[in-house]
């Protein structure tokens, strides 16, 4: 249960935002909801004074009808068993003359929401403005009312529509509002009350943060059977039924449940499911409530399955899934390209993230990137704070009723934080694929997002179920130290980078960036950079810097208008595989480019001798090559493309940051 009690915790240490309504950017709102209360879209919203009589009403749409209700154990979990909300319920419950106008009901549900009412009332906890809606409702005139203001609708036999049919004659008649806001019949509407009264500025009863905790203070004292909380370790009142609605308001997955009394769920290791475990109602309610609010705040959901980190001391953290330019714009590090360009890729589509400008080249994966990182996660730690922790939390719903934690991790801040400086400084390189915040294309060197690693790995065109799962499996190696990434999804983003043919240009730049930061993490401890490498002798990166050479040798000699693809990416998938043979025949179709750009020509002869000097007899096999000759292929070609001024303007910065080091230490 400790990822209860961090949710209690959190809940408690964030006790000001309860019942207070924020918004997200789809401009729904959301809230940190009160004990005893729980969330739901209101489609009608009746005005009354404070004698209880009828004054307006409005529809309401999915952005506005975001209410806060106050809710018993008994109404949270109800099926098919008509058990009322206390006060906003739909039209069975809160309209007396619901059968009148849709029919014969089973049970009493509008004489059980009266009397629920009434208790309220007659309590010490009441206030005038329930007594207002306590005596509308009991009058049974609500759907009437509705239906003379023009909010609901009859057909020829006086009944409510269960969608609209205009009259014959009159197609042209504009669709009522109510059945925009509903996806079924009329009478499954919600209601919510606002009363008006002289004096006070609130009428949004959903809204009056007094009326909230005079519900939880009534709700509280009603509940007598008390047990020992495995939550808290004290003897407070026990919920038997815990809430559902974490994930959204239509979500019927529970995260504690106990209600197979006579099936398998604990039979043969308890009696009851109180002796599995005891949860009291004010840490279920403080617990599951604070889930849904981080849910809504900063939770990141797909295909159901839902991430979310969160601190106990201070909320908004950076997120592992994140890359590393939203990890920098968070402290206003935005690396944007430069408008000049050296020389662009082949003209690849129309897209700026393609293009090879000079400031883009510019080796920032030394010290000068280490220390962006750090700066950047500088910006999240705390002085003095030794106490603080970060809790991850991934959870997904097999079926409607049952939800799990399917990963979660109660980490230090300072390891947590020190964990996503080794991710961000280990499995990067340099992309060209992203807008910054000012919806600029940008390049930057860093670690892509989980979700780019997908696209990588399996196409822009992969499910979400298949996505959910990588981010899923990616999680561990981000948080905890000595993980490996999963060998499958390298050499799947391996592969699709070798096969340029099958992706538009701009797709397989992408996916190249982001194989060569995976081959890069894999292999962390040989040095590798964006920057070339001169000196090694690796096989593997040497066949990618020739590849690479003869690539920008054909495009040199058929300049910016033609479009094609060069013969070594054509052949890339092939040169892979046997790289010996299909050098052969890259090698021979270079000829007539060779001889197009004539002495223009003689420094890549010179560079391809070079490097081919650099191969052993024995390693110019067909041997397949290992994911590290896109590293060599990339920063080759990168070289190439990056002017002399810029490089001499990079290795000037680089010795000014050696000289800061030098000093620092002398200090």
């Amino acid at each position: 249960m400790s990822w209860l009690a961090n949710l209690t915790e959190t809940y408690n240490n964030n006790i000001q935002f309860v019942g207070k309504f924020e918004t997200k950017k789809n401009g729904r709102e959301y809230a940190l909801i009160p004990v005893a209360h729980t969330t739901q879209t209101a489609h009608i919203e009746i005005h009354l004074d404070e004698k209880g009589n009828f004054l307006r009403a409005y529809v309401r749409d999915k952005v506005e009808g975001s209410t806060i209700i106050p809710c018993t154990e008994a109404a949270a979990s109800r099926t098919s068993a008509p058990v009322p909300y206390p006060l906003f319920d739909k039209l069975l419950y809160v309209a007396g003359d619901y059968e009148k106008y849709c029919g014969e009901v089973k049970g009493t549900p509008h004489e059980d929401y009266l009397t629920q009412l009434r208790a309220w009332c007659e309590s010490p906890y009441s206030h005038k403005k329930i007594e207002s809606v306590y005596e509308y409702t009991r009058k049974g005139t609500l759907i009437e009312d509705l239906i003379d203001k023009g909010i609901l609708h009859t057909d020829i036999h006086g009944k409510l529509m269960s969608k609209w049919d205009p009259t014959k004659g009159d197609e042209s008649s504009e669709k009522p509002p109510i059945f925009s806001v509903l996806s079924s019949d009329q009478s499954s509407a919600f209601v919510r009350f606002a009363v008006n009264i002289p004096g006070d500025p609130e009428v949004r009863l959903w809204r009056d943060t007094e009326i909230q905790q005079l519900f939880v203070h009534f709700y509280e004292s009603s509940l007598v059977d008390t047990d020992i909380c495995y939550v808290t370790g004290e003897t407070l009142p026990v919920a038997d039924k815990h809430t559902s609605r974490i994930r959204h308001s239509g979500d019927k997955s529970k995260l504690i449940s106990a209600n197979d009394s006579t099936g398998f769920t604990y039979r043969g290791r308890f009696r009851t499911s109180r002796e599995a475990a005891a949860v009291s109602y004010m840490a279920s309610q403080k617990g599951h409530n604070a889930l849904k609010w981080l849910i809504d705040r900063q939770g990141i959901t797909i295909d159901g399955k839902v991430f979310v980190v969160w601190g106990n001391r201070r909320l908004d953290l950076p997120e592992p899934h994140q890359d590393t330019l939203e990890l920098r714009e968070a402290e206003d590090y935005a690396d944007t390209t430069d408008e000049d360009e050296d020389f662009d890729l082949y003209a690849i589509g129309n897209s700026p993230s393609a293009v090879y400008s000079s400031t883009a080249s510019r080796d920032t994966t030394s010290k000068a990137f280490v220390k962006e990182i750090k700066k950047a996660i500088d910006g999240f730690r705390y002085d003095g704070e030794h106490h603080a922790n970060v809790t991850i939390m991934v959870l997904d719903s097999a079926t409607p009723g049952r939800m799990s934690i399917t990963y979660y991790r109660n980490l230090n801040h300072e390891y947590y934080l020190n964990r996503l400086e080794a991710w961000h400084t280990s499995c990067y390189w340099q992309h060209r694929y992203r807008k910054d915040k000012k919806n600029q294309w940008t390049t930057f060197t860093g670690a892509p997002a989980t979700r780019d690693i997908a696209f990588a790995a399996y196409g822009p065109r992969a499910s979400d179920k298949v996505v959910k799962g990588l981010m899923e499996r990616i999680l561990p190696c981000i948080v905890e130290e000595g993980r490996i990434l999963p060998p499958d999804i390298v050499r799947s983003a391996v592969q699709r980078a070798s096969c340029p043919a099958g992706m538009e240009p701009w797709e397989w730049e992408k996916t190249l960036s982001i194989a060569c930061a995976l081959v890069n993490k894999e292999n962390e401890g040989e040095g590798f950079s964006v920057s070339l490498n001169t000196e090694t002798t690796d096989r593997n990166y040497l066949f990618g810097r020739m590849l690479a050479i003869a690539d920008v040798l054909e495009r040199r000699a058929l300049g910016r208008d033609e479009k094609r693809a060069s013969n070594a990416v054509r052949y890339m998938n092939a040169f892979a595989q046997r790289p010996g043979r299909t050098w052969s025949i890259i090698q021979s179709n270079l000829q007539p480019y060779q001889a197009r750009l004539g002495t223009d020509a003689r420094y890549y002869n010179s560079l391809l001798d070079e490097v081919g000097a650099k191969l052993r007899l024995e390693d110019f096999t067909d041997k397949p090559l290992t994911g590290i000759y896109l590293l060599g292929f990339y920063s080759q070609r990168n070289d190439l493309y990056t002017s002399k001024k810029n490089k001499d303007a990079s290795n000037l910065e680089d010795a000014d940051l050696n000289e800061n080091d030098n000093i620092q230490e002398e200090k």
